[in-house]
């Protein structure tokens, strides 16, 4: 038998108003989506002034990292990155057009040792997107503590 968690609006809403936050503090225009395990949209949020494309950028991103079960800069990042040319992956992003990211953004959302969603994060250079994540990561886990729920 096995136990499936899977987060829901609730458990999303925290997740997006820290990533928010965290955006607007460091002065960036950012797009936060937050999807369940199966890579299907939860809550999404562009802020004010945000590009257009990073609504498909971020869910793209959170689509990836929920599907294949790690961050999306871990594809790309030398010199073992799977999707680099030459190695096992290279051409991975093709298999789901428009769908599968491969760079910066991108971050699954663990609880009890399972990927339980994740959080697509657009509009920034890479470290900025992963300052954003980070924040929103570290909202999932407050909230799931204080729920009691451990994990």
């Amino acid at each position: 038998m096995h136990r499936i968690y899977r987060i829901t609006l609730d458990d999303a809403l925290p997740m997006l108003a820290a990533a928010r936050a965290k955006a607007e503090e460091i002065g960036v225009k950012q797009t936060i989506c937050v999807c369940d395990d199966g890579g299907h949209v939860l809550a999404l949020h562009r802020l004010p002034g945000a590009r257009l494309t990073g609504v498909e950028i971020a869910m793209a991103k959170a689509f990836t990292a929920a599907g294949h079960e790690r961050a999306t800069h871990k594809f790309n990042e030398p010199p073992n990155g799977p999707a680099l040319p030459g190695n096992e992956a290279f051409g991975i992003s093709h298999m789901y057009p428009g769908k599968f990211a491969i760079f910066v953004g991108g971050f699954p959302i663990e609880y009890d040792g399972q990927i339980v969603g994740a959080v697509g994060v657009s509009g920034g250079n890479g470290e900025q997107d992963k300052a954003v994540g980070a924040a929103a990561l570290e909202a999932f886990a407050k909230h799931v503590a204080e729920l009691g729920l451990g994990g």
